[in-house]
């Protein structure tokens, strides 16, 4: 299963309560839209951390890079750069 597809599933099932794709665009803002906290997005640091097995620095946990899936699967693309 793809990164993105895992984390698509994770945001779904954690803080929509649904497995129904469509409730989630790739480029809604998690924290505008309500779908996520800041103690969410905490949550959602550690998911990426622990399926990448990389470390989000304090200096990147801004919402250019972890507020919508396709700004988390940017800032991790390129994290892998």
């Amino acid at each position: 299963m793809s990164f993105e597809k895992k984390l698509r599933t994770f945001i779904l099932e954690n803080y929509l309560f649904t497995e129904d794709e469509s409730e989630l665009n790739n480029t809604d803002s998690f924290l505008e839209s309500g779908i996520i906290d800041s103690t969410g997005i905490l949550e959602v640091i550690t998911f990426i951390q622990d399926e990448l097995e990389i470390t989000v620095e304090d200096d990147d946990m801004i919402p250019e890079n972890l507020d919508s899936v396709s700004n988390i699967l940017a800032y991790v693309a390129k994290k892998a750069a």
